[in-house]
C-alpha cells in the first residue's frame, strides 16, 4: 500500500492511557507530511528530467545513426569518385598513347616520304649534273670541231696563197 502525504496528514491515532503525547505526534505527523510531500515533488520532477533526457537521448541516438550512415554514404561516394578519376585517369592516359603513338607513325611516314623525295631529289641532281657534263662534252666538241675547221680553213688559205 502506498501511503501519500494526505493518508498521513490525515492519520488519527486512538487515544490510550498512556499514549504518546497526542501534540507531538501531531506535529510529526505533520513534519513527515510535508516531507513526503517533497519527496515526492521532486521525485515527479526528476522522472519528467528523466524522461526529458531518455527523449534526448534517442534523439542523439538517432542522429549519431543518421550521421553514422551518412559518414559511410560519404566515404562511398568518395571511394566511388575515386574510382572513377582512376578510370578516367586511365582513359586519358590511354588515348593519350594512342594519340602518340598514331603521331608517331605519321611522322615517320612523313620521314619515310621525304627520305624517299630527298633521294629522288639526290638521283636528279646526279642526272642533272652528268648531263650537263655531257652537255659541256658536247659543247666542247663543238668548239673542237670548230676550232678544227677554222685551223684547216686558214691552212688551207696560206696554202692557196703561197
Amino acid at each position: 500500500m502506498k501511503i501519500t502525504p494526505l493518508d498521513i496528514q490525515q492519520m488519527r491515532f486512538r487515544v490510550r492511557l498512556r499514549g504518546y503525547d497526542r501534540r507531538e505526534v501531531d506535529q510529526f505527523l505533520e513534519e513527515l507530511s510535508h516531507t513526503v510531500e517533497g519527496l515526492n515533488r521532486e521525485n515527479v520532477t526528476l522522472r519528467d528530467r528523466l524522461a526529458g533526457a531518455d527523449a534526448q537521448l534517442a534523439e542523439l541516438k538517432k542522429a549519431e545513426a543518421t550521421l553514422a550512415h551518412t559518414l559511410v554514404s560519404a566515404q562511398t561516394l568518395t571511394d566511388d569518385l575515386k574510382q572513377a578519376a582512376q578510370r578516367d585517369a586511365e582513359l586519358i592516359m590511354k588515348e593519350a598513347e594512342l594519340k602518340a603513338s598514331e603521331l608517331l607513325q605519321e611522322a615517320r611516314m612523313e620521314m619515310a616520304g621525304l627520305q624517299r623525295g630527298l633521294s629522288d631529289l639526290h638521283k636528279q641532281r646526279l642526272l642533272a649534273i652528268e648531263r650537263l657534263r655531257s652537255t659541256l662534252r658536247t659543247f666542247e666538241r663543238m668548239i673542237e670541231i670548230e676550232t678544227g675547221d677554222e685551223e684547216t680553213s686558214h691552212q688551207a688559205e696560206q696554202s692557196c696563197e703561197t
